[in-house]
C-alpha cells in the first residue's frame, strides 16, 4: 500500500506541475491575443508532440518532456540592420543572432506585418512577458491561502509538551541535569506537561511565536504566567532566566549551530495544526517570498554541496536545491507518510505553491532566454526612446534583443548544466523528509 501511495503522490505532483506550466503559458497567450499578436503554437512540454489540435490560428498540444512549455509568437525580434529578416555571416556569434531572428519569422504569413511581437509598444510587450510569471504568482497565492486558511499549518503552539529540569545551553539534553545545574524557571514555578499558556506578563497569548518573543525579552524578570490546566486557570510567577538559546534569522528560520543569549523559561512546546486568518496568511506568504529571494541569490553557493552529494555521497542539506524529479519524489514520500489524509493533501498543495513561487521569481531574472530578459529589453527600449524625445534626437527604433542571443546561449548552457547536476543529485542522493 505504501508503494501504491508513493506512486500516486508522484502522479498527483506531475499533474500539478503540468497545470502550473499550462497556466503560465496561458498568461502569455491571453495577452498576446489581446494585443493582436499572432500565436501559431501553445505547447506544454518540449520534444516530440504527443497530441495537438488546431483551433483558429493557434495549435494547442502536449509534448513528451513535461519540464516546461512555450508559446510561439511571430516577430519576437526586429529585422536586421539591413532591414531583412536574415543576414548570414561566417561569424558564429552572428549566426546565433540571425538563426534566432529567422526562427521568429519562419511562420510569417500574408497580413502578419501588423501582428509582429516587436512592433507592439514596449509596455504591451512587458505585459505579455510578465503575464506568464504573474499567473504562477497568482496560483501560488491561491494555493498558499488554501493551505493556511483551509487546512492549517503545522506549527508550535503555546501548550507544554515537556518541561526542562535544568538550565543548560541550547542543544544539550534537558532531562538529565549535570551536577550543580540550576533548576529551570519552568520547573521551579511548577509548570507541567499539558499546560496551555494563556497569558504572559499580562500579554494575551494566541500563538507560540508571540510567547517565545516575550520570554526572550524578559530575562531576569519575575512575571505572572496564566496557564490553563484541567479546565482551570492558574497563575504561576516564574523568574525568567538567562541562557544560550537557538538563534533565528529575520524570516524566523533557525540558524544552524548558532545561539544567542536571551531570556529562558525552560519548556518544549507541543506541535499542532493551526488554521491562520487572512492577515497572518499574507504575512507568512511575504516571509515565504523573502526566503525564496534569499534562496535564489544563494543558489550559486549551493553548487559545491550538490557536486559533493553526487561525487562523494555527502548527505544533502535540508535547503539543498531540488529539481522537478526531486520534488516529485518528495510528493511521493508525502503521500506514503503515516499522517492524516488531509495533511498529505495540504503538504502537496504547499509543495506546488512553492514550485509556482519559485517559477515566478526565477522567470523574473533579467536574463535571456527567461521572461525577465525580454522584459528588460522592452524597458530599455522605452528608456532609449524617451531619452531621444527629450533630447530631440531621432527615434532609435526598437531595441534588437536578438543581439543578446549569444549571452542567452551561455546563460541557457549554465542553466542546463545546473539542471543536470540537480537531476543526478535527486536520483542518486535525494533530499529526505521526515
Amino acid at each position: 500500500m505504501t508503494t501504491v501511495m508513493w506512486v500516486v503522490g508522484i502522479v498527483v505532483f506531475a499533474f500539478g506541475l503540468l497545470f502550473s506550466i499550462a497556466w503560465h503559458e496561458l498568461g502569455h497567450l491571453s495577452w498576446a491575443k489581446i494585443f493582436g499578436i499572432r500565436v501559431p503554437q501553445y505547447m506544454v512540454g518540449f520534444g516530440p508532440t504527443l497530441w495537438s489540435r488546431k483551433k483558429g490560428e493557434t495549435e494547442y498540444g502536449f509534448k513528451a518532456i513535461p519540464f516546461g512549455g512555450y508559446i510561439r509568437m511571430i516577430g519576437m525580434f526586429p529585422p536586421g540592420a539591413d532591414g531583412r529578416i536574415t543576414q548570414r555571416s561566417s561569424s558564429p556569434w552572428r549566426s546565433m543572432i540571425e538563426d534566432a531572428r529567422e526562427a521568429s519569422y519562419e511562420e510569417l504569413q500574408d497580413g502578419d506585418d501588423t501582428r509582429l511581437f516587436y512592433t507592439r509598444k514596449p509596455w504591451k510587450r512587458v505585459i505579455v512577458m510578465f503575464a506568464g510569471p504573474f499567473m504562477n504568482l497568482i496560483l501560488a497565492f491561491g494555493l498558499f491561502l488554501t493551505v493556511m486558511m483551509g487546512f492549517g499549518v503545522p506549527m508550535s503552539v503555546p501548550t507544554v509538551q515537556s518541561v526542562a529540569q535544568c538550565v543548560v545551553p541550547a542543544g544539550q539534553p534537558t532531562d538529565t541535569c549535570p551536577a550543580g545545574a540550576t533548576a529551570s524557571p519552568a520547573a521551579a514555578a511548577g509548570l507541567r506537561a499539558g499546560d496551555t499558556i494563556v497569558s504572559f506578563d499580562g500579554d494575551r497569548i494566541g500563538d507560540y511565536d508571540r510567547l517565545q518573543a516575550d520570554i526572550r525579552e524578559s530575562a531576569g524578570k519575575t512575571v505572572p504566567v496564566v496557564v490553563l490546566r484541567d479546565g482551570q486557570q492558574l497563575t504561576l510567577n516564574p523568574t525568567i532566566g538567562v541562557n544560550q538559546v537557538q538563534k533565528y534569522d529575520a524570516q524566523g528560520n533557525p540558524e544552524k549551530g548558532r545561539t544567542v543569549e536571551a531570556g529562558f523559561f525552560g519548556f518544549t512546546p507541543a506541535g499542532g495544526v493551526v488554521k491562520l486568518g487572512f492577515g497572518r496568511s499574507v504575512d507568512r506568504m511575504y516571509t515565504n517570498a523573502e526566503t525564496g529571494i534569499t534562496s535564489l541569490v544563494a543558489l550559486p553557493g549551493k553548487i559545491p554541496g550538490l557536486w559533493h552529494s553526487v561525487v562523494d555521497g555527502t548527505p544533502r542539506d535540508a535547503d539543498s536545491p531540488i529539481g522537478m524529479v526531486g520534488a516529485a519524489r518528495i510528493g511521493g514520500d508525502v503521500f506514503s507518510m503515516e499522517i492524516p489524509a488531509s495533511q498529505r493533501v495540504a503538504v502537496m498543495i504547499n509543495l506546488l505553491a512553492g514550485i509556482n513561487l519559485s517559477l515566478f521569481l526565477f522567470n523574473m531574472l533579467p536574463l535571456l532566454p527567461l521572461d525577465g530578459g525580454h522584459i528588460a529589453g522592452a524597458l530599455w527600449e522605452s528608456v532609449r526612446r524617451r531619452a531621444a524625445r527629450l533630447m530631440r534626437r531621432a527615434d532609435p527604433g526598437p531595441f534588437d534583443v536578438a543581439r543578446l542571443m549569444p549571452v542567452a546561449y551561455v546563460v541557457a548552457s549554465i542553466f542546463i548544466g545546473f539542471t543536470l547536476l540537480v537531476l543526478v543529485a535527486d536520483i542518486v542522493n535525494p533530499v529526505k523528509i521526515s
